[in-house]
């Protein structure tokens, strides 16, 4: 009964999206970090994951979507303007993590919801 509350679509894929920010502000924060290194390469969030992600809810797979994980990559279309080859760009990862922080809250609010209507179904309370 319980796993059925938990391998609804709607939950699965607000969980994965959610481990997805969490390893994107990962990346950003190692970006941050290695501003100033030179050779550095920015990274980010293996930009296949959410295109797996769209084909495992299209499909309705719930398998297919259990079984996809994030990883950080090398981001290959980001260019240095630099001298020292370093790849990241500070108003751009500001950016990213702004943007990546609103996600983060909705995915939590997506979650924390599915879970609140299973407490509700329990106790009979909100």
């Amino acid at each position: 009964m319980i796993e059925g509350i938990f391998n609804q679509t709607n939950y699965s894929t607000a969980k994965k999206l959610l481990d997805s920010t969490a390893l994107r502000q990962e990346a950003i924060a190692s970006n941050l970090a290695n501003l100033e290194t030179p050779g550095y390469k920015r990274l980010e969030v293996n930009p296949n994951f959410e295109m797996q992600l769209k084909q495992a809810l299209a499909s309705g797979n719930q398998t297919q979507m259990e079984s996809l994980t994030p990883t950080l990559s090398v981001d290959t279309k980001s260019i240095s303007e630099r001298k020292d080859g370093n790849t990241v760009h500070l108003e751009a990862e500001l950016l990213q993590m702004n943007q990546n922080m609103m996600e983060h809250a909705l995915e939590t609010q997506l979650v924390s919801a599915s879970l609140m209507k299973m407490r509700m179904a329990i106790t009979g309370k909100a």
